[in-house]
């Protein structure tokens, strides 16, 4: 089955290295409907997975200086409390193996199709924050500052519970509250306050007991040279192309976690 995980990671690492939308919007639900791993696990051992995947991101972006460290101040100061908080009350609940999977599955499926419709209207979502002389429309500096903690709490409760949030649903927030931003600031911005939010999610699951470590490490030894091979074939496939099949995907995904 190792080789099987394996080359899970892979195709996963190849589509995240060609899309650029986080890993757990596809690892955690390959787990669940293709390998039958509990949710919970699931949700750890790729929470440990996204952590370590995107710590090399951060540095690349940390050294192009494409990062813009306060805005990933103001999101950790909501998601990490936010994060700690969720992962308090998990184990203040101690719920059986049968509702946790239930809670699990339907925050995941929720998450996923946030994440579709966030991927599908993007383009949309960013005219809307512009008016029609093309100027656009900006939140005062205090409003800004509490919309972005506000941003990073919701994310850092779902990823807490789903593992899927830091990625697409990030990057088009992160659009729409700076809009005068630069793609790839946006971007490394969202992968470097990525880092801490899934590690410390991902410490709080392996608490739990809910992470599998050997899972961890074929799923690594897939995923890092996807990536690498997605990365450098992402760039010739237009955005327009990618978006929509990915969004279906999520979509499909979503509903058959809602099922589930």
């Amino acid at each position: 089955m190792d080789w099987l995980y394996t080359f899970s990671g892979f195709i996963v690492g190849f589509v995240v290295g060609v899309t650029g939308v986080g890993g757990g919007s596809l690892m955690t639900p390959v787990l669940v409907l293709m390998f039958g791993i509990a949710p919970a696990t699931a949700v750890g051992t790729d929470l440990l997975y996204a952590s370590l995947t995107k710590m090399g991101g951060s540095w690349v972006h940390g050294r192009r200086g494409t990062v813009d460290w306060k805005v990933v101040k103001l999101l950790a100061t909501g998601s990490l409390p936010a994060a700690l908080l969720s992962m308090a009350l998990l184990h203040y609940l101690a719920l059986d193996e049968k509702h946790l999977k239930s809670l699990i599955t339907s925050v995941l499926s929720v998450a996923l199709l946030l994440t579709a419709a966030a991927l599908l209207f993007k383009p949309y979502l960013i005219k809307l924050g512009r008016r029609p002389d093309g100027v656009m429309f900006e939140l005062h500096a205090h409003h800004l500052t509490g919309a972005t903690i506000l941003t990073g709490a919701i994310l850092g409760v779902l990823v807490t519970i789903s593992s899927v949030g830091a990625g697409a649903l990030g990057v088009v927030v992160l659009l729409f509250l700076y809009p005068r931003a630069p793609m790839a600031q946006i971007v490394g911005t969202d992968i470097a306050h990525a880092v801490p939010l899934t590690l410390i999610a991902g410490l709080g699951h392996a608490a739990l007991g809910t992470v599998n470590y050997g899972l961890l490490g074929s799923l690594l030894l897939g995923s890092l040279p996807g990536i690498y091979l997605g990365s450098h074939l992402g760039i010739k496939i237009p955005d327009h192309v990618l978006r929509p099949i990915l969004a279906t995907m999520l979509t499909t995904i979503g509903i058959k976690l809602m099922l589930y």
